[in-house]
């Protein structure tokens, strides 16, 4: 199975129309226009982004909480280990 490298960029890759857009706007001069994001919409996602683990967490037990970070620790060495041994 394929696997992703471990650092990727945080530049977006563009597909084929958009490298295709982005020659023809350069080779004739023209500015290269990105798209709008609305302001409202972006406001809105961070705050409930911010929001949304810590309140998740803040219901959940103690107990409950426990497990969630024992599942992970066991994924986070499960794929350490697969990695290691191939």
């Amino acid at each position: 199975m394929h696997r992703r490298p471990r650092k990727e960029s945080k530049e977006r890759h563009e597909d084929i129309n958009q490298t295709a857009a982005r020659i023809v706007a350069e080779s004739t001069g023209q500015p290269i226009s990105k798209p709008n994001k609305n302001p409202h919409a972006v406001a809105l996602g961070k705050l409930g982004g911010s929001k949304g683990g810590f309140a998740r967490a803040s219901k959940l037990s103690k107990a409950e909480q426990s497990e969630i970070g024992r599942k992970a620790a066991q994924a986070r060495w499960h794929a350490a280990r697969l990695t290691r041994h191939g």
